[in-house]
């Protein structure tokens, strides 16, 4: 049967300070009114059934994920005792629901992304379903088609197209009339890391690279032989976990195995290899065509408020004289912000901390919580 998983895991720490520990940025309401991880779980409706959509997040904010998720049973929670990073946070879902049914086709989407439409959405992870079910030794994975050389993304170099049967066809097994209008497959040739402008400029111009989405579909079972391959050490942890969690000790060996799992992303210590040919499974590409933001910075967010005249983003009451450009958020709608000549400038105002930066420097934020982790504690974290 076919399953979404949400990975909702991480803090955001370039959307500090109104991102923390105890409220991470997937439960931050964006222009919708709605929060990232509520849209994340409504773009999956009518592709699977709700009782077979899971969030595979910090066993700290369960109680926070059930209020902006209060139809998602609790069953359908798995709480990890820490972050071990994506390859650690896949392959613990991919083991517990492989063990529930061994013939599970997997879906993992994230829960900080803004898409649409949600047609295309649905329509690419339908193709990807199909051609997994197919094929069971395929790992399917989804490229964004670049609107921009973007530095601060990773890209998938795709290669031939895969040629698949027709869904359906005519008396006598001829092709069917028309084309099913379904998304296209290609192999992939390579995983690249963030690129520099020149490199992601000519990733662009020659047509063969996609962004890099971070979504996938697959056989549990395909995936844990490939975490086997690939990552034992992980791979036998969450076999454990697994084994473990119908039983009264699932909490206790959960906690116990994970702290130890290595930390390592599912793009480094299985995407890479497998599509490097070094595994039994083969990497695909399922390009969604959509307007896609990852949300994680300032910058990125802000493109989900309403913007004045003068390009200043805001989801607060403003008075803004003789100021462009500039990203002004509240976590107190009601809280004024007040400016006066300021070009391109975030500010960021919570009941404790207000934060102020160039939108230049951006990324740097997450190097200012370290440092005020360091002064602090964790008291503003």
């Amino acid at each position: 049967m076919r399953y979404a998983v949400i990975i909702a895991g991480g803090t955001g720490t370039r959307l500090w300070p109104l991102s923390r520990g105890a409220r991470p940025k997937q439960l931050l309401s964006v222009g919708s009114g709605k929060s990232l991880l509520r849209i994340a779980y409504e773009r999956l409706i009518g592709l699977v059934p709700p009782e077979r959509i899971f969030v595979c997040a910090g066993a700290a904010h369960r109680d926070a994920i059930l209020d902006h998720l209060p139809e998602l049973p609790l069953t359908n929670f798995l709480g990890e005792p820490i972050g071990r990073d994506t390859a650690n946070a896949i392959g613990f879902a991919s083991a517990v629901l492989a063990k529930q049914d061994p013939d599970a086709v997997l879906a993992f989407v994230n829960s900080d992304h803004v898409i649409e439409p949600i047609s295309a959405f649905q329509d690419a992870l339908r193709t990807a379903f199909e051609e997994v079910e197919r094929d069971p030794g395929v790992l399917a994975t989804f490229g964004i088609p670049p609107s921009s050389p973007h530095t601060g993304l990773g890209y998938i170099e795709r290669a031939e197209p895969i040629a698949t049967p027709s869904p359906t066809t005519a008396a006598g097994g001829a092709p069917a009339a028309e084309s099913s209008g379904a998304p296209e497959i290609f192999a992939v040739s390579a995983f690249k890391e963030k690129p520099d402008l020149a490199t992601a400029q000519s990733y662009v111009a020659s047509g063969r690279y996609l962004w890099n989405s971070g979504m996938f579909v697959w056989r549990a079972d395909t995936l844990l032989g490939e975490l086997a391959t690939h990552l034992p050490a992980s791979y036998t942890g969450v076999r454990r976990i697994a084994a473990a969690w119908a039983s009264p000790e699932r909490e206790l060996v959960l906690k116990e195995i994970y702290v130890d799992l290595p930390k390592i992303s599912i793009d480094y210590a299985v995407m890479e290899p497998t599509a490097r040919g070094e595994g039994a499974a083969r990497v695909v590409v399922v390009p969604m065509a959509v307007d896609w933001l990852d949300v994680g910075s300032w910058p990125t967010l802000a493109r989900t408020l309403e913007n004045d005249r003068d390009h200043n983003a805001s989801n607060t009451v403003t008075v803004l004289v003789d100021s462009e450009g500039n990203i002004v958020v509240s976590d107190d709608p009601e809280h004024l912000v007040a400016t006066v000549g300021l070009r391109e400038t975030i500010i960021v105002h919570t009941r404790d901390v207000t934060m102020v930066c160039p939108k230049s420097s951006a990324e740097r934020v997450k190097d200012l919580v370290a440092r005020v982790h360091d002064a602090h504690g964790s008291r503003y974290a």
